[in-house]
């Protein structure tokens, strides 16, 4: 059973709304079992929109249309189905009832372009709309569905999760969507999928790779009855994508790499402290965000003048003078410092420029230090990230958590 979705709206096009009404249906489609194949977005334009229409019902069972169900004469998503299933519209007794009470209840103004509320092709069937005015609609002919819901979030929700779930479930014959969700960092997408090599053009388990910042996930999917069928075939494919890529794989489903990181330093009794520079605190911020993460973070400092560094961290002038502040040598003292002066069992050090200015030749915008510092002393790493600043505090952080990961390891 094959779904599209069709969002009707200028403003969609115009980016003054974001459909999130489309991602929520998307996810509802998965757990209904319903394939969903495209996704249109049209402006409020009947010509158009009943062109889209005529193309989704070409290639799909069903179409959900979002949005344009409203009294006014941009709201042309009713006359679009219409014509598309060549229905005509009626206008229904008992829907200008509901509209007229809707109304009266709330002591609302009454004008008559109200009644195009009342319309609904021939085919179709009316869906009650307890928090808004205008009802939505499914219509069936010619072994086709269109399902239309109004675009106000707030109306929309309790009507997908209402009678157009129940619907789309029953479509779906009762197969869901279940998935699971390997996180990987340290690894690129493009040495992910070589190592994966056939593994990433089966058809069931499916394996989808989506690119995060400094991190990619795979989704392993598969279309079953129950969790135990799922699993049954889900589990020999995760075990084999783990055994391909080993260490990179630090966890599963919502796992952080902040959390995993933290997990591991718990269970080896050992502590942590941080000095920031181009961060700016960013790596603190991840680490405290995860809950308990007291019980083996102890604290950290950002350092982001050199005279910072020296006061606090004990980083020494003639380093800064020889080798910048922005250098593998500094990033090791820093690290250095901060275990000594915390107490801590490892201490993690971010140095770097993260622009747009302040590069130059031999210190470009994107270079970055991140020093280790734990019982077997202190090393460092050297890197060159592309893209804005956010970008590179953003990675410079995840690799700061990669690096003590891959530390914590091989102490293990």
């Amino acid at each position: 059973m094959r779904a599209e979705v069709v969002s009707v709206g200028t403003e969609l096009l115009l980016g003054q709304i974001v459909d999130t009404n489309a991602a929520e249906l998307g996810r509802v489609f998965a757990e209904c079992g319903v394939v969903h194949t495209h996704r249109q977005t049209v402006g409020d334009n009947l010509e158009r929109l009943t062109e889209a229409l005529h193309l989704a019902l070409s290639r799909s069972d069903v179409v959900v249309t979002i949005g344009g169900l409203g009294p006014t004469e941009d709201d042309l998503t009713r006359d679009g189905i219409a014509a598309a299933l060549g229905s005509p519209l009626v206008h229904d007794p008992e829907l200008e009832r509901t509209v007229r009470e809707v109304f009266a209840r709330r002591r609302l103004p009454w004008v008559e372009s109200q009644l195009r509320q009342a319309q609904r092709p021939e085919c179709a069937r009316p869906l009650p709309n307890p928090n808004g005015t205008a009802p939505g609609f499914i219509a069936e002919k010619d072994g086709k569905a269109v399902v239309a819901l109004p675009g106000p979030r707030g109306e929309f929700v309790p009507m997908l999760e209402g009678p157009v779930r129940e619907f789309l479930a029953r479509l779906g014959g009762g197969r869901t969507l279940r998935s699971r969700l390997l996180r990987i960092a340290g690894m690129g997408e493009s040495v992910v999928e070589h190592r994966l090599g056939e593994l990433m053009h089966g058809s069931d388990p499916t394996v989808a790779p989506y690119a995060k910042p400094g991190e990619v996930h795979l989704r392993v999917s598969t279309m079953a009855g129950s969790e135990a069928e799922a699993e049954a075939r889900l589990a020999p494919l995760v075990a084999e994508i783990r055994d391909r890529l080993g260490d990179v794989v630090y966890g599963e489903g919502d796992e952080t790499l902040e959390s995993v990181v933290l997990g591991l330093l718990q269970r080896s009794g050992a502590t942590l402290g941080l000095a920031e520079s181009c961060t700016g605190g960013g790596l603190g911020a991840r680490v405290t965000n995860v809950p308990g993460s007291s019980r083996a973070f102890v604290g950290g400092f950002v350092t982001y003048s050199n005279e910072a560094k020296v006061r606090h961290l004990g980083v020494r002038e003639e380093t800064l003078a020889a080798h910048g502040a922005v250098s593998a040598e500094t990033a090791a003292e820093m690290a250095l410092g901060a275990r000594e002066r915390l107490g801590a069992t490892w201490a993690v050090s971010v140095t770097g420029v993260a622009g747009p200015d302040g590069g130059t030749e031999a210190k470009p915008v994107g270079l970055v230090y991140i020093g280790i510092a734990g019982p077997g002393g202190v090393e460092t790493h050297r890197h060159l990230f592309p893209g804005t600043r956010e970008t590179v505090r953003l990675r410079s952080a995840q690799m700061a958590l990669v690096e003590l990961r891959s530390a914590l390891i091989a102490r293990v």
